[in-house]
């Protein structure tokens, strides 16, 4: 592979301890870190070596878990393969595992657990402060009981190389944060057509389950409560009021990648599910709809670190009792397209068709403000709309163009 000082393949074993006769797997992690794309084709075998303490070496094959085909990997990105291998049945006791040709590594204990030294037994003893021996000193002090307390670990003892490690169990804000993540974008933006107004939206989604195994979730891993809420904000009248507010509750099933060509550059996903959108308020000023929709996303990675992403969304309504002809004006499709650079522009447009003319037209930008002299979190952002529905209380009012520049947390 080109300029081998940022492109290359680390490889680790998915385990410390294996007896004779068993499979292990080798996972190697192709990186790509220079500025343009890269293309390998891995090994359909790698050579091993086992050795001993002794210097005693055997050698056999793993073999590679897919097909081997030619893989493009987009800048800032990566690929894992997997090789799967069997122990040798001669192999005793700690082994050095080397790929041949490449400079590293991999440990391997092939002792029954009960009789091994290495993976089977705890750790007894303090942590000590590495390379600090002084004049006199036969071994490295012991760190003080509250640095190490601080990362988690015993102060006595820790766990077998085969256990998990001894930490706190995680608190609910924990839970809760690792199940939260961003969903529509997230914005506050400013314009100056008829006068000094806002626009603001905050979106989140929530996971319901936490997969068994993160890497292979199953069908309700993948199920979300969402929640998102737009509002237009008046700040040229005195008291500054807020035109409309539109609350978004969701519930939706959604996975990224349900389909991967074998080149990695097209992937398909799936969102489906049901939305709730109404204004809070009542009387004739009073706005709700109910739909289902489903929403297939096309997706493809250009090798200079790019994805263009085309995903319509189909919605059926039902229950719009205080706007039956919402469907008249906003139509039944959300024609979106996305093309978004790694760590750079993210552009978005969505279109919609009503009835006799009646369309609605967003077109945003948005730029990373650390690539600026501000060097700080979030994007600059900018919206363009013209058409229909800015609000839902004015659903069937049509829009002049209004552009507006904020930040964005989520483009």
């Amino acid at each position: 592979m080109a300029n081998s000082a940022s492109a290359g393949i680390t490889y680790k074993l998915d385990r410390p301890q294996a007896l004779a006769g068993e499979t292990v797997q080798i996972t190697g992690l192709l990186f790509n870190d220079t500025d343009s794309a890269i293309s390998w084709k891995p090994p359909k075998s790698l050579v091993l070596q086992w050795r001993n303490q002794d210097g005693h070496s055997i050698r056999s094959l793993a073999y590679l878990a897919t097909a081997s085909a030619q893989t493009n990997v987009p800048v800032n990105n990566f690929v894992k393969f997997m090789w799967r291998a069997v122990v040798p049945t001669e192999v005793k006791g700690l082994q050095a595992v080397n790929i041949e040709g490449e400079p590293m590594l991999l440990a391997l204990d092939t002792s029954p657990l009960e009789n091994s030294l290495i993976s089977g037994t705890p750790a007894t003893g303090p942590v000590v402060d590495a390379g600090a021996a002084r004049d006199g000193q036969q071994s490295d002090p012991a760190l003080p009981a509250n640095v190490v307390a601080a990362t988690g670990a015993s102060v006595t003892q820790g766990p077998a190389v085969t256990s998990d490690r001894l930490v706190n169990p995680p608190t609910a804000f924990d839970n809760f944060r690792s199940a939260i993540s961003p969903y529509e974008p997230i914005y506050f933006d400013f314009g100056n057509n008829d006068g000094r107004n806002a626009r603001y939206q905050v979106s989140f989604k929530y996971r319901l389950f936490t997969p068994d195994d993160p890497m292979n979730p199953s069908f309700e891993d993948n199920i979300y409560m969402g929640y998102t809420q737009t509002a237009l904000w008046d700040l040229h009248s005195d008291s500054h009021p807020f035109v409309d507010t539109s609350f978004k509750p969701s519930l939706f099933w959604r996975k990224d990648a349900l389909w991967q060509s074998p080149s990695k550059d097209w992937f398909l996903g799936l969102a489906t599910g049901v939305e709730h959108e109404s204004n809070g308020k009542g009387g004739d000023d009073s706005r709700s709809l109910n739909f289902g929709y489903i929403q297939p996303e096309f997706n493809y990675r250009f090798d200079g670190g790019s994805t263009l992403t085309f995903a319509p969304r189909f919605k059926a309504y039902f229950k719009v009792d205080n706007n039956p002809d919402y469907a008249d004006y906003a139509g039944h499709v959300d024609w979106k397209l996305r093309w978004a650079q790694d760590n750079g522009l993210v552009l978005t447009g969505m279109y919609r068709q009503g009835q006799e003319s009646r369309n609605t037209t967003q077109i945003e930008a948005a730029w990373p403000l650390r690539r600026t002299f501000l060097n700080m979190n979030g994007y600059l952002h900018v919206q363009y709309f013209k058409g229909y529905g800015e609000t839902l209380l004015g659903y069937n009012h049509k829009s002049d163009s209004q552009v507006r520049v904020g930040i964005s947390l989520v483009p």
